[in-house]
């Protein structure tokens, strides 16, 4: 696979692989996984539920401790080729500094989700460990068929070609990077911290939901600040879904906020992109180096 000179070799899954479903954040049952588990079956995987699964501590999916032990045991056990992350909602944070990735790093595994799941994204891209930004266990049976499809490609070692429309005046040309990024407001959070993302020279991918517009501002003017837009290869928007307003507007929409910042640089910004809290949740591989081709009219995704 093609990721950054100094990136972790992740292997490709094959038939009878088994991957692990845990969560390591809000509750969920079994039963709510019935979909996830067949669609895995029905492409030839094997499936091992953690002990999360059903378990209940206030929101979560068990304590802390209990999340963080069934996280471990997944990325400690060599017959688990993939971690499927049940659901997001929050919680990852709490348990990352718990976590040991020392075999990860030996025995690399994709880590698979979206949202909170940025939290192990971002940490695992300190590592140099690719990971799947994708639909997760829970909400895959509510994706489109193509969402579906790109994960089972991502899984599987091919690679992805998205095309979308271009919506917005940006730079245009062939740009290449190491793809990363996710939910920007766990990428705010994560500032300062060991977790924190390195995006020089990378494509940043950035995607969010139900947020006031002037908190989203708020987050993109401290993305900036910390120098997560100073050198950057591309910037890629996917979803910003069911995003708020007060009585008296904010005044500015993402795309304009995100095209003020850029206005300062010199790399392509496209909007409308088929990954996040959407229905064409499209799986991108996170520390694999991808190329956006930007025209007048059109946006080409290879990853």
């Amino acid at each position: 696979m093609h990721t950054s000179s100094n990136s972790i070799s992740t292997p490709y899954l094959k038939k009878k692989d088994i991957i692990g479903i845990v969560s390591t954040a809000r509750k969920i049952t079994k039963s709510e996984l019935s979909f996830g588990i067949k669609w895995l079956e029905n492409l030839g995987f094997s499936v091992l539920l953690g002990k999360t699964i059903g378990l209940t501590h206030h929101q979560f999916a068990g304590t802390d401790i209990e999340r963080a032990k069934d996280f471990q045991e997944m990325i400690d056990n060599p017959n688990i080729k993939a971690i499927w992350c049940a659901r997001g909602g929050y919680g990852t944070v709490r348990i990352i500094d718990k976590l040991d990735f020392s075999s990860l790093q030996q025995q690399p595994k994709w880590i698979i989700g979206y949202s909170d799941i940025t939290v192990l994204h971002s940490h695992l891209h300190t590592l140099n460990i690719p990971s799947l930004h994708a639909p997760m266990a829970f909400d895959i049976e509510k994706t489109t068929p193509e969402a579906q499809q790109s994960l089972a490609v991502s899984l599987k070692s091919k690679t992805n070609f998205y095309y979308f429309s271009n919506t917005e005046k940006t730079k245009t040309g062939s740009f290449s990077g190491i793809a990363i990024g996710g939910n920007l407001s766990v990428l705010y959070s994560l500032c300062g911290s060991e977790s924190a993302i390195d995006t020089r020279g990378k494509i940043l991918f950035l995607e969010d939901l139900d947020e006031y517009l002037y908190h989203v501002d708020r987050m993109l003017q401290n993305l900036d600040r910390n120098g997560l837009f100073s050198n950057l290869a591309g910037l890629v928007v996917g979803g910003m879904t069911a995003m708020h307003d007060h009585t008296i507007p904010f005044g500015y929409t993402v795309p304009s906020m995100l095209l003020d910042i850029g206005s300062k640089y010199n790399f392509p910004i496209v909007f409308n992109a088929p990954f996040g809290h959407i229905a064409d949740n499209r799986a991108i591989v996170f520390g694999k180096k991808t190329e956006l081709i930007v025209t007048n009219t059109s946006i080409t995704l290879i990853n």
